[in-house]
């Protein structure tokens, strides 16, 4: 188990590792460098609010792009096996390079389309700022394990997009278990929200 003040050393360590990839591709804007815990970090870990995360799980991450939420959770859950999925090469190579510097055993990544990714269920798969839930809906819930969970980080306004949902969820006989709000620490008010998805 990693302690506290581990974990805090490794995110000083990736806040710096970040901010150099990022000032060579541009992975997130330079207004957000400043807040980089505020906004994507935290984000990402509010994953710890659904109280799914389990020692041995497998966790997917579709549409990786600079990290998020896939690096914030493999430093914080050195225990689960984290898979980031992209098909933009640079930014897996970032990712990579992030990886290598932190010594993060537990990532992998892999350089493709959602779609060509046969063979594999995980026990989590969660998708952030990357299409609307209706279509990352129907590249998630099919590598889905029985009892798998669909995380899907979204802003506040998610009805239209669980209207646009329903078909696809009934396709798969998936359905809503929960719905997570919660704000980011950030001096204007940022809601975002955790959609669970399931079978």
């Amino acid at each position: 188990m990693v302690n506290t003040f581990s974990i805090e050393k490794y995110f000083t360590q990736y806040k710096k590792v970040f901010l150099d990839q990022n000032s060579k591709l541009n992975l997130i804007s330079k207004n957000d460098e400043k807040v980089l815990f505020e906004k994507h970090i935290y984000d990402s870990l509010s994953i710890k609010l659904t109280n799914l995360l389990k020692s041995g799980q497998t966790i997917l991450d579709i549409g990786c792009g600079g990290g998020f939420p896939c690096i914030p959770i493999a430093i914080e859950y050195p225990q689960i096996n984290v898979v980031g999925i992209d098909s933009i090469r640079k930014k897996i190579n970032a990712i990579n390079t992030i990886k290598e510097e932190l010594k993060l055993n537990n990532l992998e990544t892999i350089c493709d389309r959602v779609e060509n990714l046969k063979g594999q269920k995980f026990d989590i798969v969660t998708s952030r700022a990357v299409a609307s839930l209706a279509k990352i809906s129907e590249y998630a819930l099919p590598l889905l394990k029985k009892d798998g969970v669909f995380v899907a980080y979204k802003s506040k306004k998610i009805s239209e997009e669980l209207a646009e949902a329903k078909p696809i969820l009934s396709k798969f006989n998936a359905k809503v278990l929960n719905i997570i709000e919660y704000t980011l620490p950030l001096e204007e008010v940022y809601q975002r929200n955790l959609i669970l998805i399931g079978f």
